[in-house]
């Protein structure tokens, strides 16, 4: 091939690539779908955290759903009720709030107070080791510590104690959810805010068997339950609380022979496992 045809040819595919960028730039120009302003404001007002509460994959994707289909606004959790009158106020309408949630983690049986019936050596994982007969804890029910909810926590709310038990400090939680799907062992819940009892025990399990592994477990002696009937239920051998009551004896942690009741407000500090009870 000779020099001016290569020449040539040179000049036909930039020619072609000139003509198509314009076609394209043209296309766009008349093509264009504009986005509602709207969405980049609510987007901003979000906290950005992308944690997938609101059952979407982003902040973005919520914001896009609030304008184009009509999604409540309050289903971000991290950024509770200020966000939620935030976003309202954008879209000028009312917003029904709820009280902000944290997680709390419904077991107080470290290495201190639950025994093991085996050495776990495996992976670093509650789900890998729940598969090999259930986990090394001798409660079947108790937290394995192994740290699963803590990896997906986007705040590092979730901390593992030495004795491998997972704990919440919630000033830190944003009531995301992703550690409650997390644990293999369901023993993680979001609870309102401002209540204050929490029975530190998932056991179903008879008392006698209890008392045999666990120093911190409940035993269903069903004191807590006489004492505040309005609060506290007694469900399979288990004092399980009802969050949706208030409290009106604040006195039952006291009572209680395990010391697996404890009562503080969820915003002052709610000790997330038997160890930060105690210390406090």
């Amino acid at each position: 091939m000779t020099m001016g045809a290569e020449m040539m040819a040179a000049g036909l595919v930039g020619g072609i690539g000139v003509l198509c960028g314009a076609v394209l730039g043209i296309a766009s120009r008349y093509f264009a779908v504009s986005e509602d302003p709207r969405i980049e404001t609510l987007a901003n007002l979000l906290p950005g955290a992308n944690c997938g509460a609101c059952g979407l994959a982003g902040c973005s994707d919520y914001a896009r759903a609030i304008v184009a289909q009509g999604a409540a606004l309050n289903m971000c959790k991290p950024g509770g009720r200020e966000t939620a009158l935030k976003l309202g106020k954008v879209m000028g309408v009312e917003v029904a709030v709820q009280e902000r949630e944290v997680a709390i983690i419904l077991c107080g049986g470290g290495d201190a107070e639950a025994s093991r019936r085996f050495l776990y050596n495996g992976i670093a994982d509650c789900a890998a080791a729940a598969l090999l007969g259930g986990g090394d804890k001798t409660c079947r029910f108790g937290c394995l510590g192994l740290g699963s909810c803590a990896r997906v926590c986007p705040a590092g709310a979730i901390e593992i104690l030495p004795g491998r038990l997972a704990v919440v400090h919630p000033g830190l939680c944003i009531g995301c959810g992703l550690c409650v799907k997390a644990c293999p062992r369901n023993l993680i819940r979001l609870v309102p805010e401002s209540r204050s009892l929490h029975v530190l025990c998932s056991s179903h399990d008879k008392g006698a068997a209890v008392r045999k592994y666990c120093k911190a477990g409940c035993i269903g002696c069903g004191i807590c339950a006489k004492l505040a009937p309005e609060t506290i239920r007694i469900d399979a051998n288990l004092a399980v609380v009802d969050y949706a009551r208030p409290l009106e004896n604040d006195a039952i942690a006291g009572k209680c022979p395990q010391h697996t009741i404890v009562c503080r407000p969820g915003g002052a500090g709610v000790p997330a496992g038997a160890a930060a009870a105690r210390a406090g």
